[in-house]
């Protein structure tokens, strides 16, 4: 069944109108009509709902049961990655978000080539959380990651207090001889309930970040022998978190 997000909530009676690109989905692209069911996210929860009546703009909708059953990883990952080129954030956006990340920060690293246009700045966030919430959809999860503003290093060291886990992706540590499996790494937190990854932009973080990052409690990791480029990185470790914990 398709699947679909709100932010409405349901009455007294069990019902819900959705509207809007929705609306228009239901109708005009799936070709549903009054008895159809679909699965509809509220609040986080996935619900089995009816469809009542509806046009293009707006469909009524009658609420079922809950499921029980969840798509979330039982780990939260979130994602801080230094901006890229073109557009390589959308495609992470979309790929990660299918991978079970929590939450996206782009990072202003000292390498990052992009320097975003604050005034821009709203278009491309909502345009990239449409991305999420449509990848959230696809891959049945009951959660959208949110995709944050651009942030700086100092913004980077407060968002990662609140974290369990802190891992910083190292390409110099990728060249070592002796490195720490991420999947030893992984085996030592499965009692925690969040994570979070810094990843650099092309060329990679600047070795003044690296130290700053380790002088704050981050561990690096490496994802094998092989270099990774900037919007491979994220997917890697996300997949082999996924593998580890699910």
């Amino acid at each position: 069944m398709q699947r679909y997000f709100t932010d409405k909530l349901i009455d007294e009676n069990n019902k819900i109108i959705i509207s809007g690109e929705d609306a228009h989905h239901i109708i005009q692209v799936m070709r549903m009509s009054p008895g159809d069911q679909v699965y509809l996210v509220v609040e986080n929860i996935t619900y089995t709902s009816t469809i009542i009546e509806g046009s293009s703009k707006s469909v009524l909708l009658k609420v079922g049961n809950k499921l029980e059953q969840s798509n979330e990883m039982p780990v939260k990952v979130s994602i801080i990655c230094g901006l890229p080129k073109g557009d390589k954030l959308e495609l992470i956006t979309q790929k990660a978000t299918e991978l079970g990340m929590h939450t996206l920060y782009p990072f202003e690293a000292k390498r990052s080539i992009v320097k975003w246009d604050k005034q821009k700045n709203e278009k491309k966030i909502v345009r990239l959380q449409k991305i999420a919430k449509e990848a959230a959809e696809q891959s049945h999860r009951s959660f959208v990651p949110h995709i944050h503003n651009p942030i700086d290093l100092n913004e980077l060291l407060e968002i990662s207090r609140t974290y369990d886990v802190k891992f910083v992706a190292d390409e110099e540590d990728a060249k070592l001889e002796q490195r720490q499996k991420f999947a030893e790494q992984l085996k030592k937190v499965y009692d925690k309930k969040s994570i979070l990854i810094v990843f650099g932009p092309e060329g990679g973080l600047d070795r003044s970040e690296i130290k700053t990052l380790l002088n704050n409690d981050f561990q690096p990791i490496s994802l094998g022998p092989r270099i990774l480029r900037t919007e491979t990185a994220p997917l890697y470790a996300l997949a082999a978190i996924s593998y580890e914990y699910e």
